[in-house]
């Protein structure tokens, strides 16, 4: 027998730690080669770590929340042959550099142990015959947390699925989205919610920030706190644009995608940044240097199961309206299933937040540091408006932009915006080169 360590891979250039956010074992689990052993987090970007050995996990070196430097020891797992050789070989995945293994030399690496429990034996979804399964009890013991990845487990929750009742058919009963998509389709129903009427309630719950929730408040905190935030409101007549935009949309090729406003503010942002270089630039406050970019790199603020993130679109400025609507659709698709590639998750140079239809009248965007400019895009509603002559109903959407006043002043702000709003009310104005 023989014992390996796996570390912590290098998941970035020039990342030097990340953070474990999900365990998919523990002690005294068999593991195959190819399972996932674990979720680590940076960048936004979430990388699982595969086994590249078969055996039995014998200690985990960090706890969900830890943040675990490269190479530092992640686990330890028992592997069977003389010396452990016969777990030198390489994976057969792509998942090789990700993690490397050595054999223990000397003195083990102290870490943070946890009480081992049996073993369970694995159960491969080949040795499940399909006319059984529905036979077979679907409830686990209470005490036992089932394996599943995150998106399975936000996928259950959403669907009121309690994963204890789901068979699992992958490597050491972890849940995968058929299992989950079969227990459904079967009839199960959402666990019933409890009718406690006016009773008083004294339960609480401490929720620990791990994860993407933890860097959202780190980048929220560090902004708030270093940029003084000036934010502009103004309303802008849409009517216009959105009569343009359905009738796009109506005359659309079957390989062009769905216009929404993003794709037109997009457009109007890179004319106004020509116009006002210094609003796309970011800003390094202890260096003291502001740096200003010709490419206009746009960031989408986009809500996911796993929090915000803020996928990239790239040189909107070389990009027609279809284009940039077709990259759009492709980098929301990607984060809010979690695909999108840490370089895909960085490098914005100016960015747009939107709430959709629940954008309300007004909100204060905290700028993306190291940013200087944000633009928030509020909810349209139809207003009665005097012409002068009568009141007409026009659709009316408020733009509310936030900047940092150590780089541009309320004037500058106040002329960004208005001709932002000067484009997107006469919208032909947006396709007119020079």
């Amino acid at each position: 027998m023989g014992e390996f360590v796996i570390k912590m891979p290098d998941v970035g250039e020039g990342v030097a730690e990340a953070e474990l956010v999900e365990w998919h074992v523990k002690p005294g689990d068999p593991v195959r080669e190819d399972m996932i052993l674990a979720a680590v987090m940076t960048d936004k970007a979430t990388v699982e770590i595969p086994s590249p050995v078969e055996g039995v996990v014998l200690w985990l070196g960090a706890e969900v929340g830890d943040t675990v430097a490269v190479k530092a020891p992640l686990l330890r797992i028992k592997v069977a042959g003389e010396d452990g050789n016969t777990a030198e070989k390489a994976p057969t995945h792509d998942a090789e550099p990700l993690v490397k293994v050595e054999p223990i030399q000397g003195k083990p690496v102290e870490a943070k142990p946890m009480a081992p429990s049996p073993a369970k034996p694995v159960i491969e979804a080949k040795d499940i015959e399909p006319e059984r399964v529905a036979e077979r009890p679907a409830a686990r013991e209470p005490v036992e947390r089932p394996l599943a990845s995150p998106a399975v487990r936000l996928r259950a929750q959403e669907a009121g699925v309690d994963l204890r009742q789901v068979i699992g058919t992958g490597p050491a009963r972890r849940i995968t989205h058929e299992d989950l998509d079969q227990f459904v389709a079967r009839g199960a129903q959402p666990a019933p919610v409890a009718q406690t009427g006016l009773a008083r309630k004294t339960a609480t719950e401490e929720i620990k920030v791990t994860g993407l929730r933890r860097r959202i408040a780190e980048k929220m905190r560090l902004a708030s706190s270093r940029i003084p935030h000036i934010t502009y409101v103004e309303e802008v007549d849409v009517t216009d644009l959105e009569d343009l935009r359905a009738t796009m949309n109506a005359g659309r090729k079957p390989d062009q995608p769905k216009l929404t406003i993003l794709p037109f503010l997009m457009r109007a942002l890179v004319k106004t940044i020509g116009e006002q270089p210094g609003v796309n630039a970011t800003f390094d406050d202890d260096a003291g240097v502001v740096t200003r970019y010709s490419a206009v790199h746009i960031g989408i603020a986009t809500q996911t199961p796993s929090g915000l993130t803020v996928p990239v679109v790239r040189h909107a400025e070389a990009r027609s309206i279809w284009d940039v609507a077709a990259e759009l659709a492709r980098l929301a698709e990607a984060a809010r299933n979690g695909t999108a590639a840490r370089e895909e998750l960085s490098g914005s140079t100016i960015t747009i937040t939107s709430l959709g239809a629940l954008g309300g009248i007004v909100t204060t965007p905290i700028i993306n540091h190291p940013e200087v400019a944000i633009v928030g895009v509020n909810k349209i509603v139809t207003r009665p408006i005097w012409d002068g002559i009568q009141f007409i109903p026009r659709k009316i959407m408020n733009l509310s932009s936030s900047f940092d006043h150590r780089i541009v002043d309320g004037w500058d702000a106040a002329v960004f915006v208005q001709r932002i709003k000067a484009l997107l009310e006469t919208p032909a104005l947006i396709f007119i080169e020079g």
